[in-house]
């Protein structure tokens, strides 16, 4: 892959004055046609070899276009905000959103083979991170995103000529660090790795280009050439085939889901209830502060029918935790700005850091669910979306999350009696709205779309746990009686 980058590629300066003007202007309106259409993000990757002219390259893109309307984001060691959440959290947050470019330098390829050479991790480990990547930059495709990857290369010998140039400038010289020279020592390995990795990452939605560093000239006009060519394309309407999920089981004969088969007749006296829920929140309490939980975090997902009893029961939850410790945040309708990023993006922003509890009230799931049953998005959208929320989930277990979702459920007789009781009870009627009535008449579609979330996404780190809730106290009691078990399977 990188023998090609050795050729000693380089433009004369008579050329590149000529091309660069034409060039420029260009770049210039093609993003401004971007930012005009707002349809798709565009992500430039740069990674490469230290001296290959990566930074240049950076700061040549922001001078040719609008830097108002690029994101740029360097990646170093991580910090101690972002050694708390899920690997993936820091790059999540520097994603573009429609209509802009984002510039990454060092981004999520450059860890798992930096670790690898430097002995920190094995080739066991290197390739589900390369996998990762591939499934995380497919995604990012087919959410629209336009993935522009390019890897700075040089050979052995014109690498310790850049770096010893570089020194040897006291304009520059601050520019070259031990590390660099720690990696010029290990050239061999990192190449042979690095190749290994861009192989796999190199995919037909996202694939590298690989530009020889040595001559400014050459790698300033490649790179601009490249990134212009294709806007053009993109713009003109082309883009890669949208993943798509393998078919759905086939309803029962009978009509009986999953939900129908539920026990909705269990109940627990008032008696029994005020004790055990003294029992049990205190319970939780001493869970979420042991020693042994703050290398861990809860996100406890409610989803359910409406009138099933969701905030009631999160407010349980909530009376026993520290107030300092956790975070409920509520899933509504996106915003323009959460529009504007993929599906899953106001979801990761907001993951609990180690030793911290999230609730979410309602999730994820909306797009297999009201977004399906709705078609507020395609078959295509939500037929993909089982494998992301997997793929998610396994990557918040990976880093130590306790994912736990509760489906809370009753019957649809139970669901038209608090109905009318919330229209009648003053300070209930807030509770009930013409979207709920609405609900209501699809609640068979419901009822199917959730049996095919609950078939296609309960697995052992992040299981379903029904919830039969036509009893409000045997549900809560249930709900804490399940986080306080799987904290404990968890430590």
């Amino acid at each position: 892959m990188f023998e090609s980058a050795e050729v000693g590629h380089s433009i004369p300066d008579r050329e590149y004055k000529r091309e660069l003007p034409k060039l420029r202007a260009e770049l210039l309106n093609t993003q401004y046609a971007l930012l005009k259409d707002r349809k798709f993000p565009v992500i430039i990757i740069i990674g490469g070899v230290d001296g290959a002219g990566k930074g240049e390259t950076v700061n040549i893109l922001n001078e040719w276009m609008d830097p108002r309307h690029i994101h740029t984001h360097a990646f170093g060691e991580m910090t101690d905000e972002e050694r708390e959440r899920p690997r993936m959290w820091r790059y999540w947050r520097a994603l573009p959103p429609k209509g802009r470019i984002g510039i990454l330098f060092g981004a999520w390829h450059t860890d798992p083979i930096v670790n690898r050479v430097m002995g920190k991790t094995n080739d066991a480990e290197l390739e589900p991170a390369m996998q990762e990547i591939v499934r995380f930059e497919r995604m990012l495709v087919d959410e629209g995103a336009l993935i522009l990857k390019f890897w700075f290369h040089l050979s052995r010998k014109a690498q310790k000529k850049r770096l010893q140039a570089i020194e040897a400038d006291p304009k520059t010289r601050w520019r070259v660090t031990e590390t660099d020279w720690e990696r010029f020592r290990v050239y061999d390995k990192f190449r042979k790795i690095s190749e290994a990795a861009l192989r796999t990452t190199s995919t037909g939605h996202a694939p590298w280009n690989v530009i020889e560093g040595s001559d400014p000239n050459y790698r300033y006009l490649t790179v601009g050439r490249a990134i212009l060519a294709a806007l053009k394309h993109r713009l003109a309407g082309d883009r890669p085939a949208m993943t798509r999920s393998a078919p759905l089981p086939e309803p029962a004969l009978d009509g009986r889901t999953m939900l129908s088969g539920l026990d909705y007749g269990k109940t627990l006296g008032r008696k029994t209830y005020r004790s055990e829920l003294e029992k049990y929140q205190g319970r939780l309490n001493l869970l979420t502060r042991h020693k042994k939980f703050r290398d861990k975090s809860l996100i406890a997902v409610f989803e359910g029918a409406d009138a099933a009893g969701k905030g009631g029961s999160i407010r349980r939850v909530t009376g026993a935790l520290d107030a300092r410790h956790y975070q409920v945040t509520p899933v509504a309708s996106p915003s323009d700005d959460e529009r504007a990023q993929p599906y899953l993006w106001r979801f990761w922003r907001n993951l609990p850091r180690r030793g911290r509890v999230t609730i979410f009230d309602r999730s994820w799931y909306g797009r297999v669910l009201v977004e399906r049953v709705e078609k507020f998005c395609s078959e295509e959208d939500w037929m993909r979306a089982y494998h992301e929320i997997n793929d998610f989930e396994a990557q918040l277990a990976q880093a130590g999350g306790i994912v736990t979702k509760f489906w809370v459920t009753i019957t649809k007789d139970e669901q038209l009696k608090r109905f009318r009781e919330r229209e009648k009870t003053p300070f209930k009627s807030f509770k009930i709205t013409a979207e709920d009535w609405r609900n209501r008449k699809k609640w068979n579609d419901y009822e199917l779309a959730v049996s095919d979330m609950i078939e296609r996404t309960s697995n052992e780190c992040a299981p379903w746990v029904l919830i039969p809730a036509n009893d409000k106290y045997f549900a809560r009691i249930e709900i804490l009686k399940t986080l306080c078990e799987r904290i404990e399977g968890a430590m």
